[in-house]
């Protein structure tokens, strides 16, 4: 009986585990983007937002052409006047905005 709690306790941990590290599904990217980023980059991710042409942000459209690591950065670390993400981000919503980002155009 112990051992069918062990086992148990042991896979319902490996599933939690795998389930924090689940990629982000598109919708959720999507989501993500609206919420975090357009307010400067715009829906569109031209930057044609009054906050963005104030500050002068990064049109994301032109973006697909950087590595993936170069936007981790950007994203976890911030840059100018963008703040860093990477303590409120998730690793997986992360890797589903740089996707997300490179989908622009």
């Amino acid at each position: 009986m112990n051992f069918s709690r062990l086992a148990s306790g042991i896979l319902g941990t490996i599933l939690l585990a795998l389930g924090l590290n689940a990629p982000a599904t598109a919708d959720q990217s999507s989501s993500l983007y609206k919420s975090k980023c357009a307010v400067c980059h715009g829906a569109s991710g031209k930057g044609d937002t009054p906050a963005g042409k104030s500050m002068g942000v990064v049109d994301l459209s032109k973006s697909a052409s950087k590595s993936d690591s170069e936007l981790k950065a950007v994203i976890e670390k911030g840059k100018n006047k963008m703040p860093a993400y990477g303590k409120s981000l998730k690793p997986a919503e992360i890797d589903g905005l740089i996707a997300y980002i490179k989908s622009l155009k």
